[in-house]
């Protein structure tokens, strides 16, 4: 692996949770460039010819082994659109670890977009596990815009930990899925803004399949003059289960935008919605400061308890 500096290790650290070079197969890309790469038996993970990007093939039967594909950027200034795709065999079992940490001291703008497919076969498993984080003390923006593609083959099961709690000026991220018979999706987002910050997130969910699942969750805090939307959509084309649900914390000035859809186009489609906004319980922050805790503090052990 390439010789990443002090900022770059840290960003690694905090979207991937990666102290040192990851077991099994990885590629890790810094400041628009390859920085690391090693496939296994089971795992390949090959450049694009046509686009910037990778392909990542996981071979029939894979289990219990994991892919690790972060991007780090620290360079002010930077912009760049990435194109990866998963192939995922058959009865497989594994777990895929993305995200993307910007570190911006300059006064340009940087930007990471990634469009992500995966094409999941008959009877696997997969987590995904994305996470975002902006840091840096300059006037440039940080700015991801990442959208997902899942296509979900029969007796299939994806669950997608989605996570964005810092530092991040602009995101736009998009999740569309397919399923098929028996196929299951399980979504979990946390998201937190703050200043000036704006998140948009989408999921448009087509459950095509006799017996086919969705659960899809999100948790956010909005704080200071921050901005979201939550457009939740699941459509029931066939005897299937569908579950949407928004719950939302709101504090200073900040505004959020909750836009559940569901749509059954099958007498047999069971969809459900919940959604919730509203600032915190007096009598939690009252509670906690009985015991010591400032209000400043009060309000952060809430807030980390919701997101957890």
């Amino acid at each position: 692996m390439a010789k990443l500096d002090a900022v770059q290790l840290r960003l690694l650290r905090e979207v991937a949770d990666l102290h040192e070079v990851p077991e099994g197969a990885y590629n890790i890309r810094a400041n628009g460039e390859a920085a690391g790469r090693n496939s296994t038996a089971n795992i390949e993970i090959t450049s694009k010819t046509d686009v910037s990007g990778i392909d990542i093939r996981i071979k029939d039967g894979t289990k219990n082994e994991s892919v690790h594909i972060p991007v780090v950027m620290s360079e002010s200034g930077l912009k760049e659109m990435v194109y990866n795709d998963f192939y995922v065999g058959k009865d497989c079992d594994v777990v895929i670890v993305a995200g993307c940490g910007i570190d911006n001291c300059g006064s340009h703008d940087s930007e990471h977009d990634g469009i992500h497919r995966f094409f999941i076969g008959r009877n696997s498993r997969v987590k995904y596990v994305e996470k975002h984080y902006g840091s840096g003390n300059g006037t440039g923006k940080r700015i991801l815009d990442p959208q997902t593609e899942v296509y979900m083959d029969e007796g299939s099961y994806m669950e997608m930990e989605m996570v964005q709690i810092k530092g991040v000026d602009s995101t736009r991220r998009t999740t569309i899925a397919a399923l098929k018979d028996n196929a299951k999706l399980v979504v979990r987002e946390r998201l937190m803004t703050h200043g000036e910050q704006t998140a948009e997130s989408i999921y448009k969910v087509d459950l095509n399949g006799e017996g086919s699942s969705a659960d899809v969750v999100s948790r956010s805090v909005a704080r200071d003059s921050s901005f979201q939307k939550l457009d939740l959509c699941v459509n029931g084309n066939a005897a299937c289960s569908g579950h949407t649900e928004c719950d939302s914390i709101i504090m200073d000035n900040g505004r959020i935008l909750a836009v559940p859809s569901l749509e059954a186009n099958s007498v047999d489609a069971a969809l459900v919605h919940e959604a919730a906004i509203g600032k915190i319980a007096g009598e939690q922050l009252i509670k906690l400061m009985t015991l010591g805790l400032t209000e400043a503090e009060a309000e952060e052990q809430i807030i980390n308890g919701f997101l957890k």
